[in-house]
């Protein structure tokens, strides 16, 4: 059961999204800590849809239509929000002189990178649909307390872990200096690409 779902959550993790473009942002313009601290938080948003998910996350979407509705709308929300303000950052000159910087002197709450990382996981829907997917393809209809214990730890372990090594090998000094002579356009790409994923989502729904 836990290889299953590790196995599977691991693929869908590695597939590019706005998470993983998150990531990967954070580790070439911020520092380190930083993008270790949003992979984090979103380690902790995998743990509370894990948990949904063994509470009968699937059979509350489909028994409440609605609420998968209201979910779809907040991540399309959310992910347009996160699209502009990348853009708006693009054209700041006040960003582009922070880029400049060393990381240590652009440093950011690290509350708020956490509950931003948190935020990310848990407001995009198709992560809540493979969640509930996973979970009721892999799941006994009994779970144990140390199932019930162990498939949290193994989900944090999977999405931290994949996240956790991409911002390690973004977070160097040949990336950053790739990202500090491309940084317009890279924002600008990622920007465009975070809204159109919300504008499909908010389509969809």
């Amino acid at each position: 059961m836990l290889a299953g779902i590790g196995a599977t959550l691991a693929v869908g993790a590695a597939s590019p999204g706005p998470t993983f473009l998150m990531v990967a942002r954070t580790a070439v313009s911020r520092s380190r800590r930083e993008s270790l601290t949003l992979v984090t938080g979103i380690g902790l948003g995998s743990v509370l849809l894990a948990t949904l998910a063994v509470c009968g996350l699937h059979t509350l979407l489909v028994a409440a239509p609605k609420a998968y509705f209201v979910l779809r709308v907040i991540g399309g929300i959310y992910l347009l929000a996160v699209g502009f303000s990348m853009w708006r950052g693009s054209m700041s000159d006040n960003a582009m002189q922070a880029a400049s910087l060393t990381p240590e002197q652009t440093t950011t709450s690290a509350r708020r990178i956490l509950i931003g990382g948190l935020a990310m996981q848990i407001s995009n829907p198709k992560t809540l649909v493979v969640y509930a997917s996973v979970f009721a393809t892999f799941l006994p209809q009994h779970v144990s307390i140390l199932g019930a214990v162990a498939i949290p730890v193994v989900v944090f372990g999977v999405e931290a872990g994949w996240y956790a090594t991409v911002a390690m090998l973004l977070a160097t000094e040949r990336p950053r200096r790739a990202y500090l002579r491309l940084r317009k356009w890279i924002d600008r790409t990622a920007g465009t690409l975070m809204a159109a994923l919300g504008i499909k989502l908010l389509a969809s729904a």
